[in-house]
């Protein structure tokens, strides 16, 4: 269990929180590129880390990201003409450009736009694996933009189920490195099979184990820990393990455990102290990699049916009409009676309340995985807010390319620690002996 005041550090993101400080120390990323696919088209609201931002496309295909309410009188950029580079407001014309500079200011004397010495809030951007991706650090420490672990090159296809959630990102993340509840929560959706390794087809995943109790290892790396779930194997138990190993890249990306026919990641990020964007991706260069419309019916969260763009994807399946539960479904033998692994998901999540009271919690076994993040990512706020470099920005760094999941049944006398990932990485573990189960 947490203390209160080491569960508000964990949670807390808005302003100058520490946790917010250390998030602000990467790229993030901010909404999905086919949200502002269209050149001058419809500009987004886009809330993360507590501020309120707009997003859109210019004519030269550029993304702006900048404060959502005008420098002159606040009134919001989200219905703004996207014109000539710039967002241009409706109340007065002031225009603003990509970079925060007011470059218009029709209601003004000519002279007083050239005399403007204030800028706009406006963050820099990049494009990959189907994301729009912010800097909203400071702007002299900003690093090159790397592509995400879950999109190496730009020929990777992605696709990704998004959601807005109603509760402090630390519930999902926790939820996310998680692998024990999946034998429980998701038993319906993820089933036991006589397979070699885990398994995937348009109506459920399988895997080569029963086994509800898994027996987990952590390691900590230089960007953030990797964990191995050990379970017996339906098949060749007495000589062989089927492990999972899901890896947390600090501080929004999970790389979870994939299949035979494509890999799995999450992407958590703030959109304030009580609510976030939940992205759940699947990836790869094979042909069986489903396509964007495939993967969202997969999830139940098809947009228009399961989940709503247009207000801030908001979902079907929420808290006030219990998920769409199905008890007669239940007792036809669905685990959960709740369709889709995220709304699964989500129901635990959001039924702990906005932020989950960690100060009375009976953690066993089982939740290795989550004491050592809550431990990992408590002590990188504290470094933090002493100035010290963020996790995951400290050199030698591990480029992201080379950082991965694992899942597959192998001899019980492979080290885990040897698998999903290449030589570089590594070279570059931190060396840590096996956490024990919490108090």
């Amino acid at each position: 269990m947490l203390t209160a005041a080491e569960n508000e550090l964990l949670c807390r993101v808005e302003g100058d929180a520490p946790m917010g400080r250390l998030m602000r120390a990467h790229w993030l990323p901010v909404c999905l590129s086919e949200e502002v696919d269209e050149p001058e088209g419809k500009p987004v609201r886009v809330r993360v880390l507590g501020e309120d931002l707009v997003a859109y496309r210019d004519a030269e295909g550029r993304v702006g990201l900048v404060g959502e309410f005008c420098p002159h009188r606040k009134a919001s950029l989200v219905y703004g003409r996207n014109e000539e580079g710039g967002l241009r407001c409706l109340y007065h014309g002031w225009k603003v450009d990509a970079d925060g500079n007011v470059v218009e200011m029709p209601s003004e004397p000519p002279e007083a736009c050239a005399a403007a010495k204030f800028r706009h809030p406006a963050y820099p951007t990049a494009e990959a694996g189907g994301f729009v991706w912010a800097w909203m650090g400071a702007r002299e420490a900003m690093p090159e933009f790397e592509p995400p672990p879950f999109a190496p090159t730009p020929e990777t296809r992605v696709a990704i189920g998004t959601a807005r959630v109603a509760c402090n990102w630390a519930q999902v993340v926790e939820g996310q490195i998680d692998s024990a509840h999946s034998s429980s929560l998701h038993s319906s959706d993820m089933v036991p099979a006589r397979v070699g390794r885990a398994g995937a087809n348009a109506k459920n995943w399988t895997r080569p184990s029963t086994d509800k109790a898994p027996r987990l290892q952590v390691q900590l790396t230089s960007y953030g820990f990797r964990y191995a779930a050990i379970r017996r194997p339906i098949q060749n138990a007495a000589t062989h393990d089927y492990i999972r190993i899901t890896t947390f890249v600090a501080p929004v990306i999970s790389l979870i455990p994939p299949n035979a026919s494509y890999n799995v990641a999450q992407v958590t990020v703030p959109v304030d102290d009580h609510t976030c964007m939940f992205h759940f991706m699947a990836w790869g260069d094979g042909p069986d990699v489903p396509s964007t419309a495939e993967w969202r019916k997969f999830l139940a969260l098809t947009p228009g049916v399961d989940v709503f763009p247009e207000r801030g994807w908001a979902r079907l399946r929420t808290r006030d009409n219990d998920y769409l539960q199905d008890r007669h479904f239940m007792r036809a033998g669905n685990f959960t009676g709740i369709k889709g692994i995220p709304a699964q998901d989500m129901a635990m999540w959001e039924g702990m309340g906005a932020i989950a009271d960690r100060t009375s919690e009976r953690l066993g076994a089982s939740d290795v995985a989550i004491v050592q993040w809550r431990r990992l990512m408590i002590e990188a706020a504290k470094a933090v807010a002493e100035g010290a470099p963020a996790l995951g920005r400290t050199e030698p760094r591990v480029p992201l390319k080379d950082i991965a999941s694992f899942e597959g049944v192998v001899p019980k006398t492979v080290d885990w620690r040897t698998l999903g990932t290449t030589e570089l990485e590594r070279s570059r573990f931190v060396g840590a002996p096996p956490a024990q189960a919490a108090e």
